[in-house]
């Protein structure tokens, strides 16, 4: 019996590794998207193989992994956020506080 890859395993590893890569060295809001779409993949991965009674796909663990990533691209892309809003806070409370807008 042969093993074919499992559809969408490799695109869900590839969307969690720019997930975290793009959150770190571009902007939040895209690793975000690519963090949502690799778990989409991923889940459309899983739940293919758990359909399948043979088991004649290999690549679940890229899935598993590929979600693992997405879910801290996405993290890290929340981080990102938070810290954002924390730092033009503090530049709008300066101006404000300055008295000189």
């Amino acid at each position: 019996m042969s093993t074919q890859p499992l559809p969408g395993a490799s695109n869900a590893l590839t969307f969690g590794i720019l997930s975290i890569v793009l959150t770190i060295f571009c902007c939040g809001p895209f690793g975000a998207i690519f963090s949502f779409i690799g778990l989409s993949n991923a889940k459309k991965a899983e739940n293919i193989f758990q359909s399948d009674t043979e088991s004649s796909y290999s690549g679940y663990e890229n899935a598993k992994t590929g979600r693992i990533l997405s879910y801290i691209g996405l993290g890290l892309a929340l981080v990102y956020l938070i810290f954002t809003i924390i730092y033009f806070g503090a530049i709008v409370a300066i101006i404000m506080s300055s008295g000189n807008f």
